[in-house]
């Protein structure tokens, strides 16, 4: 049905497992898919699902609800799914929905019913349910004023059921995604595995008096034609003093020899996220000073990845980065010892040059759900992403490789993409 090959449903068997052993006891949990956003006209933004409903569910389709009520003394009724009911108009138009039965391979849910019967069950399960869990977008990241799915569906529901006990899964769910599972890992390396492809085509396609926008499209040419389902987030494809932008989407200027180009880009696969910073000469050649820089990047992101290990707190971690990279811009000199000296502890000086974090969760989402205050943990994984951006030299360079914490040494998931200076250079003038 999607581009993505099949996903054995034992990953949301498995999800959903440690979902429900987190839930209090006699409580039920609910979980809406995404809205069809409205583009304008009559037209929609493309679909993309709720990951917290794909998480436990599997089921990639709109208007999908799931249900789960591990202690329902209604039989069968322990996770229940609802999928939208199709008809030969819908078929016409917008092509193959689930059936029952594919609805039930995928998810691995035995009770699955047409979208129809949800009002009919619903004040029995509240009834005999002590709470109910809502999920709402609770990303630290999140600021909109969009009324979405999960935000109306609850006021929807404490107006319906005004003395029931209501329940928050975003705790729960943030502390259990941010472990990956083993056929997770392999939905990332697949994404990842994917993005090295389309580096490696921009390398052999990069040359003086290309555009930015003419290396997103080669770059979303290599995607689209390796299964994945597009961007997992908007390419930056930075060239110059673009680089120091550091959400620069424009992506309309022309590249020049002398210049380096700052690339930010990842594809999603099966709704999982890759994530990787490369930054390459256009002329196939570093000059002396953009090599300096480069390594100086370079050096801090090894450094960085080493740090990764079970126990690491978040916060504590950035500031141990921040140590590196201010030895960095004193060798580099951007910033003297002066500037330490009288620096504000809130912004120290090398945040002149590093302004943003070096690392954040990965997985479903780009930016990822995790708690930030619980130390690391074995199947997580983060980007790893220092740069340095001298606006007044033009010179912007990122490198960001996607780490997976384990037991013994870190494993970085892009190790065979290349980013040694030498590699690089090789490949572009081979």
């Amino acid at each position: 049905m999607k581009k993505y090959l099949p996903i054995s449903n034992e990953l949301f068997i498995h999800n959903r497992k440690r979902f429900t052993s987190q839930m209090q006891p006699n409580t039920m949990a609910i979980f809406f898919a995404n809205d069809e956003a409205p583009r304008s006209a009559d037209g929609l933004h493309p679909f993309r699902q709720n990951s917290d409903l794909f998480y436990l569910s599997g089921i990639d389709q709109e208007q999908t609800i799931l249900i789960l009520f591990p202690d329902c003394e209604k039989e069968g009724f322990e996770e229940v799914l609802f999928v939208r009911k199709t008809n030969e108009h819908i078929a016409i138009w917008e092509g193959h929905k689930y059936t029952i039965e594919e609805a039930r391979a995928a998810s691995g849910i035995k009770n699955v019913r047409w979208l129809d019967d949800f009002d009919k069950f619903l004040p029995e399960l509240m009834f005999l349910a002590d709470g109910c869990y809502l999920n709402l977008n609770e990303h630290t990241r999140y600021d909109s004023d969009v009324p979405y799915k999960d935000l109306r569906m609850a006021q929807k529901l404490k107006e319906m059921f005004p003395l029931s006990t209501f329940l928050r899964a975003a705790p729960i769910l943030h502390k259990i995604r941010a472990v990956k599972s083993d056929i997770e890992i392999s939905l990332m390396q697949t994404a990842i595995d994917i993005t090295a492809k389309a580096f490696d085509r921009v390398m052999r396609f990069m040359k003086n008096g290309v555009t930015e926008y003419e290396i997103e499209a080669e770059i979303l040419h290599e995607f689209i034609r390796n299964r994945a389902t597009g961007v997992a987030y908007g390419s930056i494809i930075a060239s110059g003093a673009n680089a120091c932008v550091l959400h620069y989407v424009a992506n309309n200027q022309v590249c020049r020899d002398g210049d380096l180009v700052l690339m930010d880009f990842g594809a999603e696969y099966a709704n999982y996220a890759a994530d990787l910073s490369r930054t390459i000469p256009v002329s196939g050649k570093f000059s002396p000073r953009q090599k300096a820089v480069y390594e100086a990047v370079l050096r801090v992101q090894k450094a960085a990845t080493a740090m990764l290990r079970p126990g690491t707190l978040l916060d504590e971690y950035h500031k141990e980065v921040g140590k590196v990279m201010e030895s960095e811009l004193l060798q580099l000199g951007l910033i003297s010892q002066q500037d330490i000296a009288k620096q504000n502890p809130e912004w120290p000086a090398y945040k002149k040059y590093f302004m943003h974090g070096t690392s954040h969760f990965l997985g479903l989402d780009v930016h990822d759900v995790g708690l930030r205050n619980l130390p690391m943990q074995a199947g997580m994984v983060f980007t790893v992403e220092p740069g340095i951006y001298i606006l007044e030299e033009g010179i912007g360079v990122r490198i960001e490789n996607d780490v997976l914490v384990t037991d013994s040494a870190p494993v970085d998931l892009m190790a065979a993409i290349p980013r040694e200076v030498e590699e690089i250079e090789d490949i572009m003038n081979a």
